[in-house]
């Protein structure tokens, strides 16, 4: 009991994952595209006008904002659900072809698992010897193959309407930052800079959410968010100062 309870104590230790690093894909992804999709719609209008954004005017500004905001956060939630629901169908399918060979053609099988292992540097005795051991357990023995030979993950962990609505969850949250400033301010040029500093703001506490998680280089992982956002933002800026 006491072994069990220290190895319990070990994996909670060496694989514990906050609830946020479960989801840091679709956070990052969500809400990356929430900033620069709503800030598209400022940067447009600000680029289009020919006095700035105060020509177009800020209530313009927060309907199409809002609009893409919410049209946008839902497209991305359910096209997440629908791609990690895909995914599982994909996986699930291959892997009963897997079983299917491991039941009907097992030499090939065999022929294969010695070849996957051997390319790892493991010696044909040993290889062969090792898949003896995993034909008495197929459906490891298809894991394995999908994972070794397929190159594909098992997803049935993952929980796609959770990862929908963290999508979802982070679209909205930080693709609203842009528009705060039309919100509390007279839409005027100065609050197109506030609207700018906003994006920055948010794709900077994207980057240090994902540091947070992931724990590797501080600099990198706000480096590379800020950089990716600023870029899509300057595009959408520069597409509304080219139809100016």
């Amino acid at each position: 009991m006491a072994e069990a309870t220290s190895l319990d104590k070990h994996r909670d230790n060496e694989h514990h994952i906050n609830p946020i690093g479960e989801f840091i894909k679709q956070i990052i992804y969500g809400g990356n595209d929430g900033i620069v999709t709503t800030f598209a719609v400022v940067a447009g209008f600000a680029g289009a006008g020919s006095d700035g954004i105060a020509q177009i005017g800020g209530l313009a500004v927060l309907l199409f904002g809002l609009a893409n905001l919410f049209a946008d956060a839902a497209a991305m939630g359910l096209g997440e659900f629908l791609s990690a629901r895909s995914e599982q169908d994909l996986y699930h399918s291959i892997r009963a072809k897997e079983l299917h060979e491991i039941k009907h053609n097992p030499e090939m099988e065999n022929a294969e698992t010695i070849e996957l292992l051997t390319d790892k540097g493991m010696s044909a005795s040993d290889a062969q010897s090792m898949a003896d051991i995993m034909a008495k357990y197929p459906e490891y023995y298809a894991d394995f193959m999908m994972t070794y030979e397929i190159g594909m993950s098992d997803p049935d962990g993952e929980n796609p309407a959770l990862n929908g609505l963290a999508t979802f969850g982070a679209f909205l949250i930080f693709g609203s930052i842009p528009l705060l400033p039309y919100f509390i301010f007279e839409p005027i040029i100065s609050t197109f800079y506030l609207s700018i500093f906003a994006t920055f703001t948010a794709l900077t506490a994207l980057g240090l959410l994902r540091y947070i998680v992931v724990r590797q280089n501080i600099v990198r992982c706000v480096g590379e968010t800020v950089f990716v956002g600023s870029v899509c933002a300057s595009v959408a800026f520069a597409v509304g100062l080219a139809f100016a």
